[in-house]
């Protein structure tokens, strides 16, 4: 399902929005990354992609550290 801007982006916990716009803002600074709120067409891809991908990387970590302290508990 994508909408007329050919993004499938959307925010399905309305609430979650503002915590990843706050995560995406500490990993950025975290890197070095020079991100603003708004426009950042001056950004390479490079830039944006390892903010992205270093997000994914954390949260897959906090998953998993998550699973094994709840196994653990079992």
């Amino acid at each position: 399902m994508s909408n007329s801007t050919g993004s499938n982006n959307r925010v399905v916990v309305p609430e979650a929005k503002e915590a990843m716009n706050r995560f995406k803002m500490e990993v950025a600074e975290e890197l070095g990354v020079p991100l603003t709120n708004g426009y950042n067409g001056n950004l390479t891809s490079y830039q944006n992609g390892s903010v992205g991908g270093y997000m994914v990387k954390k949260m897959i970590e906090n998953q998993e550290r998550q699973m094994a302290s709840k196994s653990n508990m079992q």
